[in-house]
């Protein structure tokens, strides 16, 4: 039985082989496939992101969701979005909703991996060496594959790629 005070909590992110998620304060790469699941995923629905996540949005706020943002920094300059301190107060304002989303970046991930109840992973097949920002380890004892997709590069997509989702084991 869904506890309707407490959303399930999904993190989403895009990963490297070695768990790169981030270079420069962007991506690694692009990968329109990986946005077009994140908006279908995300529409609609609470996303829970840090300062630097937002920053490095191309156009500020994402549409179609309640954007989140966690910052310590006292200057409220996020048009468009909810600011808050911490991920217990970011939560708090969710209450009531299915589920919401963990978009990064990874001091968020870090932080919050713990509460997740779902992860879903696009896992970019190939090693990004300037990468200097990482997705912690998916501990297999405590995450259980539900759904793997793959997919070829083409001329869209430079490297094969991944949609996985998992669930936290009981």
């Amino acid at each position: 039985m869904m506890n309707h005070n407490k959303p399930q909590i999904a993190i989403i992110v895009a990963l490297d082989e070695q768990n790169g998620i981030g270079r420069n304060g962007g991506l690694l790469c692009h990968l329109p496939a990986d946005l077009k699941h994140f908006k279908e995923l995300t529409t609609e629905h609470s996303i829970i992101m840090g300062r630097k996540t937002y920053e490095s949005l191309p156009k500020g706020a994402l549409p179609n969701r309640t954007n989140i943002v966690i910052t310590s920094d006292k200057r409220e300059n996020y048009p468009g979005c909810i600011v808050v301190r911490s991920v217990d107060e970011a939560l708090a304002r969710c209450k009531g909703e299915e589920t919401v989303f963990i978009i990064g970046g990874g001091k968020l991930y870090r932080s919050s991996l713990h509460l997740a109840d779902r992860l879903y992973l696009t896992r970019i097949h190939h090693t990004f060496d300037d990468a200097d920002t990482f997705f912690p380890e998916i501990n297999p004892d405590e995450w259980e594959l539900i759904h793997n997709q793959t997919h070829d590069a083409d001329e869209k997509h430079k490297y094969d790629y991944s949609f996985l989702t998992y669930t936290k084991r009981e």
